[in-house]
């Protein structure tokens, strides 16, 4: 892995998808121009409203228009845009993808979210993404100009056993757009992330649209990112807001070497495969 800087664009999506495309343009502009950003992370469902409903309005086929703008802003720019996630038309079918473009504006990676969010919270939220979406079936872990990355969306983070995997497949940064709400985010957001990186000994970054209290699914917000000894490099609030850090292989090396978790598994007792 090569040192390089990370921004996460926490914007506020709105129910328009050209105004959250350009808004999402604009703030990867001003994270490379004013923050040095070789890499911008955006979040969870950035075109259009997090909702069953929005999701059957705004999903596009691979390589459709939102992808478009991320591609032709990736090679202008000569950097990576992990494009948050989107909702992709496949056929019958509904994915919640995310594609990442390379400083070629080429799609160097495609995840579609593997564990899908059906919850019934009491006194909290109700979801039933299922009942639109279908699952992704892929690990998803690519190679980029910086090191070899690893993304995964939302609530495919709660399961241990696939960040793993990712690192099991050479991961050494780990991104994951997420929209954790006001339910859930409190509960288990700072936690999750901070032990996905230490379990891991990987950087992690997760990156969540701010809240808009006029949408009727309200996000948690709070867009992290955390080095491998589980140190918080960047966060930032509810709010609108850009964050960014600069991701040192050094540091990985060190923890690694200091604390050698993943040398020390027990291979002869446990261990995790793909199906």
């Amino acid at each position: 892995m090569k040192p390089f800087t990370l921004s996460i664009c926490q914007m506020m999506v709105v129910d328009n998808k050209e105004e959250n495309v350009n808004k999402a343009e604009k703030m990867i502009r001003k994270a490379v121009t004013e923050e040095g950003a070789n890499v911008v992370a955006l979040p969870e469902i950035f075109n259009g409203p997090y909702s069953i409903e929005a999701m059957k309005e705004t999903a596009e086929p691979e390589n459709g228009p939102s992808s478009q703008r991320l591609a032709a802003l990736a090679k202008e720019l000569g950097i990576v845009i992990i494009g948050g996630s989107i909702a992709e038309a496949a056929g019958d079918l509904i994915y919640n993808t995310s594609y990442t473009f390379d400083e070629k504006g080429e799609c160097i990676g495609r995840h579609r979210k593997m564990h899908l969010f059906d919850v019934d919270i009491p006194n909290g939220i109700t979801f039933q993404e299922s009942s639109i979406v279908a699952p992704g079936n892929d690990i998803t872990v690519f190679d980029t100009r910086y090191g070899r990355f690893g993304v995964a969306i939302c609530y495919d983070m709660r399961f241990p056993e696939l960040m793993r995997l990712m690192v099991q497949e050479g991961a050494e940064m780990i991104v994951v757009p997420a929209a954790f709400n006001t339910t859930t985010g409190p509960a288990h957001w700072h936690e999750t992330i901070k032990m996905r990186a230490v379990d891991n000994q990987v950087h992690f970054a997760a990156a969540a649209p701010a809240r808009n209290k006029d949408s009727m699914y309200q996000a948690y917000g709070y867009s992290k990112i955390v080095d491998p000894w589980g140190t918080v490099l960047a966060e930032t609030d509810e709010t609108e807001n850009i964050i960014t850090a600069i991701i040192s292989p050094e540091r990985q090396e060190s923890v690694r070497q200091q604390l050698p978790l993943l040398k020390h598994r027990r291979y002869d007792i446990y261990k995790l495969e793909k199906c």
